[in-house]
């Protein structure tokens, strides 16, 4: 049973690792659909959604260099 338990940690890990990186993509998400809900452009939608995403990412990948 312990097995089964420590695999499916590992499982979840590896979709959610930092908490702040799943919380931040979410906002981006929730904007984008905010933007598109307002009939914004879709290529604003989708700017939207690459950079704020790209912004995110490279925060994180920042955060994680400092700590390390």
């Amino acid at each position: 049973m312990n097995v089964l338990v420590l695999v499916m940690r590992e499982l979840v890990g590896l979709f959610v690792d930092d908490g702040s990186l799943v919380i931040a993509i979410g906002g981006v998400v929730v904007l984008a659909v905010m933007s598109a809900g307002v009939d914004a452009p879709p290529f604003v939608t989708g700017g939207v959604l690459f950079f704020g995403c790209l912004i995110t990412l490279l925060e994180n990948i920042s955060r994680t260099a400092r700590k390390h």
